[in-house]
């Protein structure tokens, strides 16, 4: 990198981001692997934010994927708000990097059976058997969930696209932070860190 972060040329710039997060699907220990998501909760519970495990990433398109139990809050917080963001931190990088997306949330289709297939064959597989959805109350810490198919789909696995439509990327430095806003059409503004 240039030693002024300003002076970063932008297609190095989108260049590298996605380079990251499109690694990052494939590597186990990326730290973007892992982003916080952010949504509006339904019901006026305000602002929800977890972790999920980014499982695609597509730099021509600008699009994010990251998969999850149908019967999570999620997938009825975006279908109702599909506005969302998803924050990456990168120690290794010093970077933080937050996206600002439209959500769909597909629940059946070619899409979906075509990731079925690829989870199935893993220990990931259970988190969507579970008779019952996350959150819900289960007698004690060690109460077996047990897992079962359901009678129309076999599992509860929901596909959550992400369209981006920016990215607010931030780099820490003993030498001076920089800051930066990029848009999918190539908008690029500089920002106070």
């Amino acid at each position: 990198m240039p030693q002024n972060n300003s002076e970063l040329p932008l297609d190095h710039l989108v260049a590298r981001l996605w380079q990251e997060l499109t690694r990052a699907p494939h590597d186990r220990h990326h730290e973007w692997r892992t982003p916080v998501l952010a949504t509006q909760g339904t019901n006026h519970s305000g602002p929800q934010a977890r972790t999920v495990v980014l499982r695609h990433a597509d730099a021509t398109m600008w699009t994010l994927r990251v998969y999850t139990d149908a019967r999570s809050p999620k997938c009825s917080e975006l279908v109702a708000q599909p506005l969302a963001q998803l924050t990456f931190w990168s120690k290794r990088l010093n970077w933080q990097l937050r996206v600002s997306a439209h959500a769909t949330v597909e629940f059946e289709g070619e899409q979906v059976n075509v990731a079925w297939e690829r989870v199935r064959q893993t220990h990931a597989s259970a988190d969507y058997l579970s008779a019952l959805p996350p959150g819900d109350v289960q007698a004690s810490i060690k109460a077996p969930v047990k897992n079962t198919a359901d009678s129309l789909r076999g599992h509860h696995l929901a596909i959550l696209d992400f369209k981006v439509s920016s990215m607010d990327w931030l780099a820490l430095s003993k030498d001076g932070h920089c800051r930066a806003r990029l848009k999918p059409a190539g908008e690029l503004e500089w920002l106070v860190p």
